[in-house]
């Protein structure tokens, strides 16, 4: 196959072609250091801020989404065929203030101004989405962007505003969307994509089946779909991660497959596009799903990045692990297929070979008298890491018990299942006490460790605590325990 050897996108109203471009580079000092478009800022370097948010625009199944993203992770070549809208952009041909920025001038939103780009930005993607949020709805939108000089509720006012000062109807990005969407098919010619800068090599493959031929050949290659924990080892810990083989463009691995018995997940299905599926099955889901990171984040992020990369503290892990999920893996032309839990091996190590990659996952639908829930455990609610992470799937007939997954993250060092836990529900009746007796076996299952995020015995105490808050939600009603959306 011959090769492209340049990434091609729209900036702004502008074309841009770059051939030398490394596997390090981003979003974010492409924009201020080689375009001098210095609105986007740089705050925290690793997508919890939003002080660097802008827009990208995507074609998925020929139709153009715009998304927030974290500029200061979203890594340079992976913007083949996107365009990407920075805060310069809105103010449009006439210099005029947006109606999202008017309406943050004038419900007094901004102080310093460092963090007032990135609010915009996100409170722009939400008004071309929405442009009658509720407050619910203003405050997931902007839990990706911190603010620590006028708080939230002069933003969250004028996020009630926006609407009232302009139309999404309008707007650049809705009157030039056919234009825009005819421009990305175009620069979508079926290539391969190879960019280097000296040593520092990029490749997008053209397929899934272009995908595992390049990993086969390079087998060494740094695999990324989102660039949200992979975006880190490059700004924080400064790694050499080249080369890199990115898949996030992959519309075969962005496909969602409702069928009658399972939700087939592409690898590249990313938490935003996968929520709304999850939580029609999983309805504890879609509140658990809204606590991970933040929207930028979710944009980004994927599902198969967050169980490839193994994390013990991984959110999705422990939740597809008690609902039975399976993965299939792919190498050239072969592929296996395993349950979820088999895939963690130790800290750091998985089952994958080299040159294989994770091509699906496979939620089961939910089975007759299973009771499920989710629980997240951090330091803050929204935009924060678990300490400690818990997943339920009981199964309850003629009032006993008989069949239990559980499982934790933030308690080994990998996501696990609690077995001797499990083996004490299964036979018994389904009774708080039945709970509470096999909550005192988490011992037995787990050795915590104690890190800043919590101690040890913390993470048992408040893991036996969620057995009895799991038993008081499924009694119905207003549960004292129960969080507000």
């Amino acid at each position: 196959m011959t090769a492209r050897s340049e990434i091609r996108f729209v900036l702004n109203d502008r074309d841009v072609t770059l051939g030398a471009v490394g596997a390090s580079d981003t979003l974010l000092d492409f924009l201020r250091i080689d375009r001098r478009l210095t609105g986007s800022k740089e705050g925290c370097a690793e997508g919890d801020c939003g002080a660097c948010t802008v827009l990208v625009g995507r074609l998925q199944n020929s139709t153009l989404r715009y998304e927030p993203v974290n500029a200061c992770i979203r890594l340079l070549a992976s913007l083949d065929a996107c365009h990407v809208v920075s805060i310069e952009y809105l103010s449009g041909p006439t210099g005029k203030l947006h109606p999202v920025q008017q309406a943050m001038v004038d419900h007094h939103g901004s102080q310093c101004g460092f963090c007032t780009p990135g609010f915009v930005m996100s409170l722009y993607a939400l008004w071309m989405e929405n442009p009658d949020p509720s407050e619910t709805q203003i405050e997931t939108a902007l839990q990706g962007n911190l603010c620590r000089c006028t708080g939230y509720e002069p933003i969250i006012k004028a996020a009630k505003a926006m609407t009232t000062l302009g139309s999404p109807a309008d707007d650049a990005l809705t009157q030039e969307r056919a234009a825009m969407r005819a421009k990305l098919a175009d620069l979508q010619d079926g290539r391969r994509v190879e960019v280097a800068k000296g040593n520092s090599r990029c490749i997008l493959p053209a397929s899934v089946d272009d995908l595992a031929d390049v990993l086969v050949h390079t087998p060494d290659a740094t695999i990324i779909a989102g660039a949200t924990d992979v975006g880190l080892w490059v700004t924080k810990f400064l790694r050499d991660i080249s080369p890199v083989v990115f898949l996030g463009h992959l519309d075969e691995l962005r496909r969602l497959d409702v069928t009658d018995q399972a939700i087939e997940i592409g690898a590249g299905v990313s938490y935003t596009d996968s929520r709304a599926a999850m939580a029609a099955d999983y309805p504890h889901l879609g509140p658990f799903w809204d606590r991970i990171a933040g929207w930028q984040i979710r944009s980004m992020g994927t599902i198969g990045g967050n169980v490839a990369n193994g994390s013990p503290i991984g959110d999705t892990p422990p939740v597809l692990i008690a609902l039975g999920a399976s993965i299939t893996l792919r190498r050239g032309t072969d592929r296996r297929t395993m349950a979820i839990e088999d895939f963690f091996i130790d800290y750091g190590k998985q089952d994958m070979a080299k040159g294989e990659f994770l091509e699906t996952i496979t939620v089961p639908r939910p089975a007759p008298g299973t009771r499920h829930a989710a629980y997240k455990i951090s330091k803050r609610r929204d935009e924060d890491i678990s300490s400690v992470c818990a997943a339920f799937n009981i199964t309850v007939e003629g009032g006993k018990i008989t069949a239990a997954r559980i499982a934790f993250g933030g308690m080994a060092a990998t996501p696990k299942r609690a077995a001797q836990v499990e083996a004490a529900l299964v036979g018994a009746d389904w009774s708080e006490a039945a709970l509470l007796n096999a909550a005192t076996r988490l011992g037995d299952d787990f050795t915590p460790l104690s890190d800043w995020r919590a101690s040890s015995d913390y993470r048992l105490q408040v893991s036996k605590n969620l057995f009895r808050r799991f038993w008081l939600e499924q009694q119905g009603g207003d549960a004292p325990v129960r969080l507000s959306a």
